[in-house]
C-alpha cells in the first residue's frame, strides 16, 4: 500500500513538474515574457512611441473645439493626471514578493479576483489596442497620401485605400519580430521621429505666424454643435495620452532581483518619456492653435501647406513613427492571441502559428481603417470610450482595492478625484466623436 501510495506521489510530482517545464517553455515563447534584458533608456522610447502618437497632431483641434480655457485645463490636468496613475502602475508591477504582473489583466485578476479582472481588463485593453491599430492604419495612409500629394501636386490622385495598403504592407513583415525587445531598434526610431515632426509642427506654425481675419471663438453655429464639438475634444486629448495599455508589458522587459527591482529603472525611463510628452504635445497644442485659431484641421500638418519640403518630411516622420507605434499597440493583443491558443486551445507554439495569427490581425486593421477613416471621429470615440479608463481611472481603482488607503487621507483624495475626472471623460467624449463619425458618414461612400 505504501509503495503504490509513493508510485503516486512520484507520478503526481513528475507530472507537475511536466506541467511546469511546459508553462515556462510557452512563458519564453510568447512576446511579452520571452525576453527580460531591457535597460531603463528602452523603457524611455518605449513609453514615447507609445504615448506621443498620431494623436498630437489633434491636439490644436481638440483646442479650437475646447477653447482657451477649458483646452489649456484639461491638457495639464491630463499630464498630471496620466503620469500619477502611470506611476502606481510601475509600482503595482511587483507588489507580491516573488512575482511580476506581466500583463494588464493579470493585475486586474490580483484587484478583481480571478474572472472579474479579465472581463473588466481585457475588453477595454482590446478596444484601446485594436483601436489605435486601426486608427493608425488610417494616419499611416493619410500621412502617405499627403506626402505622395505634396511632393507631385501634378500626378494623378490615388484613393486612400491604396495608401492604406501599402502601410499596411510593411506590418505585414514587421509584425514577426517575435517580441518587444526585438522592435527596440523600430521604437527608437518611432520615439525620435515624433518628437521631430512635433517640432516641424509648431516651428512652421509660428513660423507662419497668426493667420489672417483669426478667430478663437467656437466654430459650431448652434449651441448643441457647440457642445458636441466640446466632448469630441475632450476624447481627441484622452486619446493622446493614452500610453498605459501597455506599460505593464514594457516593464515585464526589464530585468529584476530583490535588490535592483524593475521599477526603478522603469520609472527613470517614464520620467524621460513624459518630460518628451510635455515638449512634444504643448507646443503643438498651444501654437498650433494661436496661429490658426478654429479654422484649424484636425491634423496640423494639412493645415501647413508650405514650404513643401519641410512638411513633406514632416508626414514621412509620421509614417515612420506610427510604424513603430503600430508595433508597440500590436505586440500585447500578439501575446493574447497566442496565449489563448498555446494555453487555452493547446496548439504547438510554432512559426507556423505566429505567422497565420499575425497576418490576420494585420489584415483584419488594414481591412477596417479602409472602411472606415474618419479621422477626427475615431480620435474622439475611441478616446473617451476605452482610453479613459485604462489610463485615467483604472489603476486608482486598482490601488484602492489593494493598498485600501485610509478614508480621506492624501492618497485615498488622490484616487478619488482622478476617477472623478476620468468618468466625466469616459461619459461625454464618445458622444461628440460619435456625432464628427455620424456627419462623415453622410457624405462616405465605401472604398470610394
Amino acid at each position: 500500500m505504501e509503495t503504490q501510495t509513493a508510485v503516486e506521489n512520484n507520478y503526481l510530482k513528475n507530472a507537475s513538474e511536466e506541467e511546469l517545464q511546459r508553462q515556462k517553455a510557452i512563458d519564453d515563447w510568447l512576446p511579452i515574457t520571452s525576453s527580460r534584458n531591457a535597460k531603463w533608456w528602452y523603457s524611455a522610447f518605449h513609453n514615447v512611441t507609445a504615448m506621443v502618437g498620431a494623436g498630437v497632431l489633434s491636439l490644436p483641434y481638440a483646442m479650437s473645439e475646447l477653447g482657451w480655457g477649458p483646452g489649456v485645463t484639461v491638457l495639464v490636468l491630463s499630464w498630471i493626471i496620466t503620469l500619477y496613475t502611470l506611476w502606481q502602475m510601475v509600482e503595482m508591477h511587483e507588489m507580491v514578493p516573488g512575482k511580476r504582473f506581466d500583463r494588464y489583466h493579470e493585475l486586474g485578476q490580483y484587484a478583481f479576483g480571478e474572472k472579474l479582472g479579465l472581463y473588466i481588463v481585457v475588453p477595454q485593453q482590446l478596444v484601446v489596442e485594436i483601436g489605435v491599430n486601426i486608427v493608425y492604419m488610417v494616419t499611416g495612409g493619410r500621412s502617405l497620401q499627403k506626402l505622395h500629394d505634396t511632393v507631385c501636386d501634378n500626378c494623378k490622385k490615388i484613393k486612400l485605400t491604396f495608401f492604406i495598403m501599402i502601410f499596411a504592407s510593411v506590418h505585414f513583415v514587421l509584425s514577426h519580430l517575435p517580441n518587444f525587445n526585438s522592435i527596440s531598434g523600430v521604437s527608437l526610431a518611432a520615439a525620435v521621429m515624433s518628437l521631430s515632426y512635433s517640432t516641424i509642427a509648431w516651428a512652421a506654425s509660428a513660423h507662419k505666424g497668426v493667420q489672417e481675419d483669426v478667430q478663437y471663438g467656437y466654430k459650431a453655429t448652434s449651441k448643441s454643435g457647440t457642445v458636441f464639438n466640446f466632448f469630441s475634444g475632450l476624447g481627441d486629448v484622452a486619446f493622446a495620452y493614452a500610453g498605459h495599455n501597455v506599460v505593464l508589458e514594457i516593464q515585464a522587459t526589464i530585468p529584476s532581483t530583490p535588490e535592483k527591482p524593475s521599477k526603478g529603472p522603469m520609472w527613470k525611463g517614464v520620467l524621460v518619456a513624459y518630460t518628451v510628452v510635455a515638449l512634444c504635445y504643448f507646443p503643438v497644442a498651444l501654437i498650433g492653435y494661436w496661429m490658426f485659431g478654429n479654422g484649424v484641421e484636425d491634423n496640423i500638418l494639412i493645415s501647413l501647406e508650405k514650404p513643401k519640403w519641410l512638411i513633406a518630411m514632416a508626414n514621412m516622420f509620421v509614417v515612420i513613427h506610427v510604424i513603430g507605434s503600430y508595433q508597440i499597440y500590436a505586440m500585447p493583443v500578439f501575446d493574447m492571441i497566442e496565449t489563448v491558443m498555446v494555453k487555452k486551445l493547446n496548439f504547438k507554439p510554432s512559426r507556423m502559428l505566429r505567422f497565420i495569427v499575425r497576418n490576420l490581425y494585420v489584415a483584419f486593421t488594414m481591412f477596417v481603417g479602409i472602411i472606415f477613416p474618419f479621422f477626427g471621429g475615431l480620435l474622439g470615440f475611441f478616446g473617451g470610450f476605452a482610453f479613459a479608463p485604462t489610463t485615467y481611472f483604472l489603476p486608482c481603482i486598482m490601488w484602492l482595492a489593494i493598498y485600501k488607503p485610509k478614508k480621506f487621507s492624501l492618497s485615498w483624495c488622490c484616487n478619488w478625484v482622478c476617477i472623478a475626472f476620468g468618468l466625466f471623460l469616459m461619459i461625454l467624449s464618445p458622444i461628440g466623436g460619435l456625432r464628427s463619425i455620424i456627419i462623415s458618414a453622410k457624405n462616405y461612400e465605401f472604398f470610394s
